[in-house]
């Protein structure tokens, strides 16, 4: 996720004015500022005698994958993923996407100076929650999303995370990869192109950085896992496809809210049929599938 830093600038200069969308810019601007006045730096956090042992070995992985990632891959050399937070939830923001019920395209939220972005993004499960309820009540499709990790594209020093612990070291190491490409080159307003060089980025640094662990046997299984991916993005966006045909169809409202019903029951059985295709379980299909499939979803 990327998080827009303007938000911190708008919020300032609108806090004195009236308006639900100055109340969602002041919460966002409070949240990253709680986050990054908790910065410490990793090297201080190792040498406290307090750390926990799981904390500390994850720790010393990232300052060494944050170190190569500069040295080697010639990867932006700043404070970003040199400093830690420990977020003490299972989430640093909660992300809302909506879209209509008859489109798969997300409804877009404009600031002065921020911007436009398709989502909301809350520090506050529970101002997310209120948030998608009203949306809903309001005829959206609407999809909630825990985000353990975002980026601000280098305007602040951007710390890891606690929430990003759970990942393994390989994908780890390959986030920050990928978050630095965006600071060396990033776009405006060309996300398929931003995100295609990150990537790429990604896939050659971590590739480089396991064998400079000598653990290139790790390297077929991260592909395997990427394959894995992309093969879940592909039926999603079939699915969405064919939603986006339907609805431009024409047809009358009972019959597409009909056909759509039978598409998104179909793409829950894609699902678990991919998962006994791949031969392996991927936690991330049964959150998908407990949210329930929506336009929001695929938006």
């Amino acid at each position: 996720m990327l998080f827009c830093p303007r938000a911190l600038l708008t919020a300032l200069l609108f806090a004195t004015l009236p308006g639900c969308g100055t109340t969602y810019l002041i919460q966002a601007a409070s949240g990253e500022w709680h986050v990054l006045r908790a910065r410490k730096p990793i090297d201080a956090v190792l040498a406290d005698p307090h750390t926990p042992q799981t904390v500390r070995d994850r720790l010393t992985e990232v300052r060494a994958a944050r170190d190569f990632a500069s040295r080697e891959l010639k990867l932006p050399d700043n404070r970003s993923y040199r400093s830690y937070v420990d977020i003490d939830r299972p989430y640093v923001v909660w992300n809302v996407v909506a879209a209509p019920e008859f489109s798969v395209n997300p409804k877009r939220w404009c600031f002065p100076i921020a911007g436009c972005v398709a989502y909301r993004g809350y520090f506050s499960e529970r101002r997310a929650r209120a948030f998608a309820a009203g949306l809903a009540k309001r005829g959206f499709d609407v999809a909630l999303a825990g985000v353990p990790a975002y980026s601000t594209l280098g305007k602040f020093a951007d710390p890891v995370l606690s929430t990003m612990l759970r990942y393994g070291p390989d994908e780890l190491a390959a986030i920050i990869f990928h978050e630095l490409a965006h600071q060396l080159l990033y776009v405006a307003d060309d996300t398929e192109f931003n995100e295609a060089f990150a990537v790429t980025v990604e896939d050659a640094g971590l590739e480089r950085w396991l064998r400079f662990n000598g653990q290139a046997d790790r390297i077929e299984r991260y592909r395997q896992e990427r394959a894995r991916d992309q093969a879940f993005i592909e039926l999603l966006a079939r699915t969405r496809a064919r939603l986006a045909r339907l609805y431009a169809s024409g047809l009358p409202a009972w019959q597409m809210r009909a056909s759509k019903g039978e598409m998104l029951a179909q793409l829950a059985t894609d699902i678990r049929q991919l998962e006994q295709h791949q031969g392996v379980h991927v936690s991330v299909y049964d959150e998908w599938l407990a949210e329930g499939l929506n336009n929001a979803q695929l938006a």
